[in-house]
């Protein structure tokens, strides 16, 4: 998730194994071993550009890596706070504040090495968002609690809260999930992968992105928790294949290994973006819940197989666009004013 969720995270985790007298000290390590796992994204080269995506929520975020995340916040961190803990009680709170990192991560759609180095499998349960701002408020609330009143209360009840907004979230996914799956039957499809997320900040409106044979379909549904479900029907765009649309293409330059990359990066859910040429996007994400505009992706030069890519960001906050996003995810919209065109 976003980072200041990530550090909040950790500073409840930290209380929630502090005595009183160090509950301060405990919160401030906490904070800081949540965010330590997110330095992955210093990771990146100027002549690789894909460095960055392919080393982002990697190894610093395998189980495997806690023990040692840990103990590289404690070793920073001990130079400041050595005369106010032990070592031993300070690894424990950065121990608490970098253990869920990982975890939390792969509960969103992005994608984490969670079991590395023993399976390069990205873990990504798409059951929150990156941003969720519910789920930020349980714990920012949770830790200023936490810090003024005496005990491990707050935390120890916050953290079962969240447990439960998780849950919750559960809830919602299996629910977009069946809806999805009765349209793609009434389609007539068979997804060969089908992947069904939140958008951005809530659990009311999903994204779902499958694979029919060499498309990509892209629709959205509105679970409401009174109202009934919404289907908003997307578009589809033809997926990507480098034999058939880059024919002349060796294998073995750097362009071909660099699409592979980031076929292998975005699960294979990758076209070529309706609006713009030479670029490939990840169709996971866009701007509209039910839109083909890709979020990012690489643009690419054919005639300079030897070149690397260019990581490109294709973020659209214009009022027209916020004003739809809204309308859907309040369920206002009519269905045949939120269908889509391929170029949006």
């Amino acid at each position: 998730m976003d980072i200041l969720t990530q550090s909040l995270l950790g500073g409840v985790l930290a209380q929630s194994v502090a005595r009183k007298t160090e509950k301060k000290v405990a919160t401030l390590a906490g904070l800081f071993a949540g965010l330590l796992a997110d330095a992955d994204i210093l990771i990146r080269s100027a002549e690789d550009p894909l460095l960055s995506i392919e080393y982002h929520r990697h190894f610093t975020h395998s189980l495997l890596f806690i023990p040692l995340g840990a103990a590289v916040a404690a070793l920073i961190l001990w130079p400041l706070l050595r005369h106010h803990l032990s070592f031993k009680r300070l690894y424990l709170f950065c121990l608490a504040g970098f253990s869920l990192s990982g975890v939390l991560d792969a509960l969103t759609s992005y994608g984490t090495l969670l079991f590395w180095p023993f399976s390069e499998q990205r873990i990504a349960l798409n059951l929150i968002a990156i941003v969720d701002p519910v789920f930020t408020l349980i714990l920012l609330i949770g830790l200023l609690l936490g810090l003024w009143l005496p005990g491990r209360r707050v935390a120890l009840v916050v953290l079962p809260l969240c447990a439960g907004y998780l849950g919750f979230a559960g809830i919602q996914q299996q629910r977009a999930q069946e809806v999805m799956a009765e349209l793609t039957a009434e389609r007539s499809h068979e997804p060969r992968r089908h992947v069904v997320k939140p958008t951005l900040g809530n659990l009311l409106l999903w994204r779902s992105v499958y694979r029919h044979e060499e498309r990509i379909y892209v629709d959205a549904v509105r679970v409401g928790l009174l109202a009934e479900n919404r289907i908003y029907p997307g578009d589809s765009v033809v997926r990507f294949n480098r034999r058939v649309d880059l024919p002349k293409l060796d294998a073995e330059t750097a362009l071909a290994r660099d699409i592979q990359r980031f076929e292998r990066f975005s699960d294979c859910f990758v076209a070529l973006d309706p609006g713009q040429e030479n670029v490939l996007g990840d169709m996971r994400y866009s701007m509209l819940p039910a839109g083909v505009r890709p979020l990012w992706g690489i643009e690419f030069d054919a005639g300079e197989p030897h070149s690397h890519v260019e990581y490109r960001f294709f973020r659209d906050s214009s009022p027209q666009l916020r004003e739809t996003f809204m309308a859907m995810l309040l369920g206002r919209c009519d269905v045949a004013d939120c269908q889509l065109s391929p170029d949006k």
